[in-house]
Formats: structure tokens, C-alpha cells, sequence
């Protein structure tokens, strides 16, 4: 279980959780771009359903995080996405709690941001730039046709449409069965460094507030390794399934601005 509740951790831990939760968070607001604003906010949904949803793990609980998902989808975004949804879960559910927030935040965000400046980059280079459109050079041919017979604009309007088939045609076979199979690879990848990123962060959350919690810690990250396996399969069938109907989503913004 990802949420941490008020009064276990120590106050050192809070603050120094607060404090690198702040810091992110300010880094990611500068950073955010409106065309990020609507794939965020279903991630963010997403996330705040999937963590109200506990299978029960022997003595505990689990539940899907999707921050790899998030952090390989939305880059820095991902980071006040997560914030978000943590932070009504917690006003609404009770869920955490709000002086834990921000390690809580930590935990979650931190593994996000590692898999979008590690396998966004990778991701984006395989899927290549986004195909070009092929609609400006007979978009310019109809305006000059225009001008000298009528006759030229309905056949220009008619090359338009063409254009449009076939640079819709050229962008359904850019994604090749390699590339596919290397989509499904990163995501299976982003799911498990999130979900063994985000155990690890906890289970040091939990050591650093005192001796007491190390058989909690332990136990937490035993139930965490079935988590990284199935969360690490659902993330790749999701990249697969967004890169046969919506490859677009998976090229937003350039890889150079991700890894800044």
C-alpha cells in the first residue's frame, strides 16, 4: 500500500519529503504545457480510481500506482497529476493524510519522473518524429489553380482528399511489428521501475522513522513484487494499445525538452 497515513513517520522524514515533493512540483508547474493539460487530467483520474481499488495480499493490500504509465505518457506532468489525485484522496477518502503528503507525493512522483527522463527519450526515438502532413504542398497547388479555372480547384480539392488517405495511410504503416513489440517492452519496463522504485522509497520512508517499522518494511516489499509484474504488463498493453489507435499521444513535445 502506497499511502502512508499520518503519525508513522518521523519528522525529519516529513519535512525532507515535503520539501523535495515542493521543489518537483514548482520545477513541473514551469514546465507544464497547456497541450499536457487534458491527457493529465485522465491519467490523474485514472490513478485516483485505481488506488481506491485494494486487492488484499496476505496481511496487506495492494493496489495499481500507474506512475510508471503516467510518468512514461505525461513527463513532468505526471508529477502535479499525481499530486492532485493524492491530495483529494486524502481531503475526501482518508487516504494518506495531509501531513504525510508530501512523502507521499515522493514515493510516487519521484519513480514517475525517473521512468519519463529515462524511457521517454527511448521511447520517442524508436517511434521516430510524427509522419509529416501531406497536405500543404496541394493545399498551396489548389490556391494557384484557383486563380486560373475553376475546373483546377475541383480537381485540386480532390488531390486534397487523396492527401489526406494517404498521409492517414503512411502513418498506420510507420508503426511496424518492431516497433510494437519495442512499445510493449518500454511500457513493461516503465510499469516495473515505477512500482520497484516507488517499494523502495517506501520501505526507506518507513526504516529512516525507526528500527520498529523493518518487519513493515519487509512485508511491504514482498507484497510489491507481484504488483511490479502485473502493473508492468497492464503498462505495456496500454502503450501497445495507444500506439495502434493514437501513436500521437506517445510523440507529445520533443525529447530534448523530457530530458532537460
Amino acid at each position: 500500500m502506497a499511502h502512508i497515513p499520518d503519525g508513522v513517520l518521523s519528522a525529519p522524514v516529513l519535512v525532507t519529503g515535503a520539501l523535495i515533493s515542493t521543489g518537483l512540483l514548482a520545477i513541473a508547474l514551469r514546465r507544464l504545457r497547456e497541450a499536457d493539460l487534458p491527457q493529465a487530467a485522465v491519467l490523474a483520474a485514472a490513478f485516483f480510481v485505481s488506488s481506491l481499488i485494494s486487492v488484499p495480499l496476505g496481511p496487506s493490500s495492494v493496489h495499481l500506482l500507474l506512475n510508471g504509465l503516467m510518468g512514461l505518457l505525461l513527463g513532468w506532468a505526471a508529477l502535479p497529476a499525481i499530486f492532485v489525485a493524492l491530495l483529494l484522496q486524502a481531503v475526501f477518502f482518508g487516504f494518506g493524510g495531509l501531513l504525510v503528503l508530501g512523502v507521499n507525493t515522493m514515493n510516487l512522483a519521484l519513480p514517475a519522473l525517473v521512468v519519463a527522463l529515462l524511457l521517454r527519450p527511448m521511447l520517442k526515438r524508436v517511434l521516430g518524429p510524427a509522419p509529416p502532413q501531406g497536405l500543404s504542398d496541394s493545399t498551396e497547388a489548389a490556391d494557384v489553380d484557383a486563380v486560373l479555372d475553376v475546373d483546377a480547384v475541383l480537381d485540386a480539392n480532390a488531390g486534397e482528399s487523396a492527401a489526406v488517405s494517404s498521409a492517414t495511410a503512411a502513418e498506420a504503416e510507420v508503426i511496424s511489428p518492431r516497433q510494437r513489440h519495442q512499445a510493449f517492452g518500454f511500457g513493461v519496463a516503465a510499469g516495473l521501475l515505477g512500482v520497484a522504485l516507488t517499494a523502495l522509497m517506501l520501505c526507506g520512508s518507513l526504516l529512516m522513522s525507526g528500527e520498529p517499522f523493518a518487519p513493515a518494511a519487509r512485508l511491504i516489499a514482498m507484497t510489491f513484487v507481484p504488483l511490479a509484474l502485473v502493473e508492468g504488463l497492464l503498462t505495456g498493453v496500454v502503450v501497445t494499445f495507444l500506439l495502434r489507435v493514437e501513436p500521437a499521444l506517445l510523440r507529445l513535445g520533443e525529447v530534448g525538452q523530457d530530458a532537460e
